[in-house]
């Protein structure tokens, strides 16, 4: 049986612990490599990182057009020689570097540089480099700027002049109206694309210049990710090509990941340059090993059926055992062997067998309980015979018929029927209790029918009514037959 137990229980959490376990895995598989969901996330969060750079540059031209539109601004630009305008262009720099430091950036720029109406350097903060540089002629956006009188913004990448900026310009006029020159604020590629990760995405993110076999990366956010950079120089190549194309957000399956495109069409050279980043080709590695842990839990729930059926079984099978013994020592001839199990299921059945095992063979069973009363419920026959004997007892008191006090007998006969069989009971069940007989089977219909019968047989021999009352001697209960009239 224990065994039986065990395998039962066992195969039902095979069954559904593997159930469970296929089921979590697909799911877990499905949710984790839904490449269309992770696409579109791909795509939002690279136009969001695009947009975010781009609202970057903005806040950034209005801030300095602010400060180009300031009398210093124009100042520094009309001073009598050459030299003298660019020490005040460098000192005008350093103000506005530290005006940016002050808070209305959230990375300072490292490079602020004022230039004249042809876009040549006057000078820049920190240091008496690139005085004399022609600006305007290494970044056409700058000079278009110049001509235009519009602030604007763009990427500035130059190898030969050490140049990676996201820069901002923002044109000045004098008082005739005519474009003077322009302030121009450069923040690190780098580290603004970090910044930009940190507040979108939350991952690598790359800066793309170029179109075709030109494209290449010239930025990256905080750490270079050589996987990602690998992807956008080789594999998706043409998907950054054709971002740039578009002018719209593409995404692209490339290898193990998705990399999405957004061109930055918000600065000067916005069909050239794109934001990419990449995010993985399922939300998690191994997702279906996500659901391992589910057959651990299975492997457990074996042990526990294990030792809860190895202690179920011992609970049953020790008490049968030990009946089947015992029935083997009656059958080799030990005819007075009896069971005394204690066990709340079984020991009803042991109960029933020593009973049977009673009959069978003729043994008297011992009905009385420790105090030698009758510890069984007598039937309806044996309280028939009682009420007889009861009876029997009390035909004496008929020859004392004259000796019968008249109160008693006018009271009798004066006592409606319903109330005098009713009392007459409770009285005989008071006196029964007393004397410790059990009365739990003694109803009042079988009493009152049982007395009534009494009553006519009675009245029968004395030829007169009578009724009954009750007597007890404190060792049996008498029923004693009052002639009425």
């Amino acid at each position: 049986m224990r065994n039986k137990i065990i395998a039962v229980n066992a195969v039902i959490v095979l069954i559904v612990g593997f159930l469970s376990w296929a089921v979590m895995r697909g799911i877990l598989a499905t949710a984790a490599d839904n490449s269309t969901v992770l696409a579109g996330d791909a795509k939002h969060a690279a136009f969001g990182a695009s947009a975010k750079l781009q609202l970057d540059a903005l806040r950034a031209e209005l801030w300095l057009s602010t400060r180009a539109a300031e009398a210093a601004t124009l100042d520094a630009t009309n001073k009598g020689t050459v030299a003298a305008q660019q020490e005040a262009a460098t000192a005008r720099c350093d103000a506005v570097a530290t005006g940016a430091r002050g808070g209305s950036f959230e990375s300072a720029p490292s490079l602020v540089v004022l230039v004249d109406a042809q876009g040549k350097t006057l000078g820049r903060n920190g240091s008496t480099l690139m005085r004399g540089d022609d600006l305007g002629a290494a970044y056409a956006g700058l000079k278009g700027a110049l001509a235009s009188g519009q602030p604007g913004s763009d990427i500035w990448v130059n190898k030969s002049r050490n140049d990676q900026y996201l820069a901002s310009y923002a044109p000045f006029r004098n008082t005739a109206g005519a474009v003077a020159g322009a302030l121009v604020l450069g923040i690190t590629l780098n580290d603004e694309l970090s910044r930009v990760s940190d507040a979108t995405t939350g991952r690598p993110l790359v800066l793309v210049e170029g179109e075709g076999a030109d494209a290449r990366i010239v930025a990256h956010s905080t750490a270079s990710n050589p996987a990602l950079e690998q992807v956008v120089g080789s594999a998706a190549k043409d998907a950054v090509h054709n971002a740039l194309e578009s002018g719209h957000v593409t995404s692209a399956m490339a290898g193990d990941v998705i990399i999405a495109t957004a061109p930055l069409g918000g600065l000067g050279s916005g069909h050239h340059a794109a934001l990419v980043g990449s995010s993985p080709a399922a939300l998690f590695e191994n997702a279906t090993s996500l659901a391992n842990p589910l057959l651990g839990v299975m492997v457990l729930g074996l042990m526990l059926v294990t030792v809860g059926g190895w202690l179920l079984g011992n609970y049953i099978s020790q008490p049968i055992n030990m009946l089947e013994e015992g029935l083997l020592t009656i059958l080799n001839g030990q005819s007075d062997k009896r069971f005394e199990l204690d066990h709340p299921e079984l020991g009803g059945l042991a109960f029933r067998i020593d009973q049977l095992l009673n009959q069978l063979m003729g043994v008297e069973e011992d009905t009385t309980d420790a105090d030698g009363r009758v510890s069984h419920v007598p039937s309806q026959k044996e309280f028939s015979d009682a009420i007889a004997v009861d009876d029997r007892k009390s035909n004496a008191s008929l020859e004392a018929e004259a000796g019968v006090d008249p109160a008693v007998v006018q009271k009798l006969s004066n006592e409606a029927a319903s109330d005098y069989y009713s009392r007459i009971f409770a009285e005989y069940i008071t006196a029964k209790k007393a004397l410790g007989e059990a009365t739990e089977q003694i109803t009042q219909e079988t009493f009152v029918n049982r007395i009534k019968d009494m009553e006519k047989d009675t009245s029968n021999k004395l030829g007169k009514p009578v009724r009954y009352q009750v007597a007890s001697n404190g060792r049996e209960v008498s029923l004693l037959a009052i002639p009425l009239a």
